[in-house]
């Protein structure tokens, strides 16, 4: 087992960019806890508002109600900014629009760090990641350099080059880890905030405290620590 660096905290803002609501509680919201604790400002921006997560509730209830969980799970590991882009839940494509929609996010945030949760074909085991998930991720990465870029999307604002790197929280090639043993409870309590949804779900992932904990030990056992974020990092 590769041996995990130390994520790098010389930041002061950082952008989580995710397709859902939820997306950043799974794992990466008790660094992000971690990071607002330390001062650091940490912007949110959810590409969908999850309008189509829960077969139960037809779109036009479940997007409200999913959009207050996520401010409200926020709010648990202090962040106080937060933004939707409106795109249609499940049906993200990596193309020129949706890379034009984040270039001008990251243009407004103007962030050093970037972080995103896994857009890798899967978690490290045999199920399939998400279809937003993947093209996000992919249309991420294109559009912190084309944020970079001042003759491209040139309606969208004036260029940043100022990301460092984007770190995705979740991915099966973990590059770096961070502690989270003070702030894994509110992770916990943010991933909590998103009650309809848990209820929905059910099942193991349905259980914030129970199934972060296993990730979060589970990091910690690669990284040296009680419990760890494990984040894969590309500059």
């Amino acid at each position: 087992m590769t041996a995990l660096e130390s994520f790098p905290e010389d930041w002061s803002r950082g952008l989580a960019v995710v397709a859902h609501p939820d997306d950043m509680e799974y794992g990466g919201a008790a660094a992000v806890a971690r990071w607002t604790a330390q001062g650091k400002s940490v912007a949110y921006a959810l590409a969908t508002d999850g309008e189509a997560g829960i077969q139960s509730l037809p779109p036009e209830r479940c997007g409200p109600l999913r959009r207050a969980e996520q401010v409200d799970g926020c709010a648990e590991v202090g962040v106080t900014e937060v933004e939707f882009l409106g795109l249609p839940d499940g049906l993200l494509v990596a193309d020129l629009a949706l890379r034009a929609e984040l270039t001008g996010v990251i243009r407004r945030h103007r962030p050093e760090v970037v972080l995103s949760i896994n857009f890798r074909e899967h978690f490290g085991g045999p199920s399939w990641n998400h279809a937003d998930h993947r093209h996000l991720g992919v249309a991420l990465l294109d559009a912190v350099r084309d944020a970079a870029n001042p003759w491209l999307f040139r309606d969208r604002g004036d260029a940043w080059d100022g990301v460092r790197f984007v770190a995705f929280a979740g991915s099966p090639q973990p590059t770096h880890a961070v502690d989270i043993g003070v702030t894994f409870d509110a992770g916990v309590r943010s991933l909590a905030c998103h009650r309809a949804y848990l209820d929905a779900l059910g099942g193991a992932m349905a259980d914030p405290a129970a199934f972060l904990r296993g990730v979060a030990e589970a990091g910690g056992a690669q990284f040296g620590v009680p419990m760890a974020a494990t984040f894969e990092l590309i500059s």
